[in-house]
């Protein structure tokens, strides 16, 4: 038989997990401001690995580069040099909307009669198929299937004269989640739906004692390049950066906040401040709050790297129990891996993850991690950890069990797929042959994130969703793939 490589390829991605979403960047009044957005999105490549790009304009010309891979194999020097300018966004991209493949890479740029522009954005616009079709039927050609180029047509066809007029009629028609990071020739605007899904946090730092602003979905970007964080852009405001200074406005009334609380539980970086708030703290509180909400008799705590190391520190901290890393993650494996032949089983989470047999065996073991999503991978681990010696395996997660889909911007599979939808809490120990199962409680959660307003979205362990939805079953059968 003629040799088929598709067949010894593993997507080693495709585990058990909720994917991540977008980073974006924005940056402006830095001469070497491309640079900056490659460095910005290398602290954000675990919010998408699919694709990568950045616009730059130098006052006259925006110029574009974007490719399917990580941020560091596109952006080599000379690529770089090839953005030259005191402007820039960037983009790195796990599809939630939009195939995959390189049209759909972000950003998107365009010649209208606004001028050159280019925008990125991180969410999920759950009303763009209608906002398409109307668009479709006034004479616009799309070139993408994403839901983010619908924001560049919708600006192209308003009546208002300026970019910042424009953007604002453009976003009042958007229902979803999305923070967005736009480019103009001499200008950078910035913008949160009403809702606040999705974080855009805002920073400064100093360039011949003059200030340069840099805007990124985290606040980890910041620190690699020295900014200060300032504060986050507010849900419903809109943010311009230009010749004349800094302008602040609320675009749209105030609506209730819903923060996407899976930003603290899993999708950040503990190193960063998301929603004013430090993710690593968010988590060692989860595992504080499990420790007390589900005790086992057990001799140590081991963390699912590497989500889950924070809430096994509070956990082991708040049961007095050791903190052992007895599993060590492979940081090295790419998106696909030649598998051997011979059938090897569990050889994908085999790739990402080893345990050391000599801290496992003979020990009942508490396992922390981050979230259950179909229950497969969880079972391969748990069977991982009985296999170097474990007597007892216990399974703890941080956070409620996950019940419905998202469609904020989080590939969620559908309703179906979800096995705490369709199974019991006892159905899914066994199914994951753990010797018990316990869930951080929503209330727990609640406190973990300090939510004393009822600020975040919680509808992925609810299924109350904080918007309405113009065609609820298009989406699920779009797969939420933006």
């Amino acid at each position: 038989m003629p040799f088929n490589p598709d067949e010894l390829f593993l997507d080693v991605d495709q585990f058990d997990k909720l994917h991540e979403e977008c980073g974006v960047v924005a940056i402006y009044g830095h001469p070497e401001a491309s640079k900056l957005a490659y460095l910005s999105l290398y602290a954000l490549q675990h919010r998408g690995q699919e694709s990568a790009g950045i616009s730059a304009s130098d006052g006259t010309v925006i110029r574009t580069e974007k490719q399917m891979g990580h941020v560091a194999e596109i952006f080599t020097n000379p690529v770089l040099a090839q953005l030259p300018g005191t402007m820039a966004i960037g983009h790195t991209r796990y599809s939630t909307a939009g195939d995959t493949v390189e049209l759909n890479a972000q950003p998107f740029s365009v010649h209208c009669n606004k001028g050159l522009i280019a925008v990125a954005h991180n969410g999920n616009i759950t009303n763009a198929s209608e906002i398409r079709k109307d668009l479709e039927a006034r004479g616009s050609i799309f070139q993408a299937s994403s839901d983010t180029e619908v924001i560049l047509h919708l600006v192209a066809h308003s009546r208002e004269k300026t970019l910042a007029g424009a953007l604002r009629e453009a976003l009042l028609l958007l229902e979803g989640a999305f923070s967005l990071v736009f480019l103009a020739q001499d200008r950078i605007i910035v913008a949160r739906d009403p809702h606040g899904f999705r974080p855009l946090a805002m920073g400064q730092l100093e360039v011949s004692g003059k200030p340069a602003y840099v805007f990124a979905s985290e606040t980890c970007a910041f620190d690699l390049l020295n900014a200060v964080y300032l504060n986050d852009v507010q849900p419903g405001e809109m943010v311009i950066v230009g010749p004349e200074g800094v302008s602040r406005e609320r675009y749209a009334p105030s609506q209730r906040k819903a923060h996407c609380v899976f930003e603290h539980v899993y999708f950040s970086r503990p190193d960063s401040l998301v929603f004013g708030r430090s993710v690593q703290t968010s988590r060692e509180l989860m595992g504080v709050l499990l420790a007390r909400e589900a005790p086992a008799d057990a001799d140590i705590v081991v963390p699912v790297p590497d989500s889950g190391n924070a809430a096994a520190l509070g956990y082991a901290g708040e049961s007095g129990l050791p903190y052992r890393q007895a599993l060590i993650r492979n940081h090295y494996v790419g998106r696909t891996f030649i598998e051997p032949n011979q059938a090897i089983r569990d050889f994908g989470v085999k790739l990402k993850l080893n345990p050391i047999r000599s801290l496992l065996e003979g020990k009942s073991v508490i396992l922390v991690d981050d979230s259950i999503v179909r229950g497969t991978t969880s079972r391969k681990i748990v069977r991982m950890v009985r296999q170097a010696g474990a007597r007892e395996v216990h399974m703890r997660i941080s956070c409620p069990p996950t019940v419905s889909p998202c469609f904020y911007g989080v590939d969620t599979p559908n309703k179906s797929e979800l096995i705490a939808a369709n199974s019991t809490i006892e159905e899914i120990r066994r199914f994951i042959e753990a010797d018990s199962l316990a869930y951080l409680s929503q209330e727990s959660l609640s406190r973990a994130v300090a939510d004393d307003h009822s600020e975040y979205c919680y509808a992925c362990y609810t299924g109350n969703y904080p918007t309405d939805f113009v065609n609820i079953e298009q989406l699920v059968r779009a797969g939420r793939k933006g």
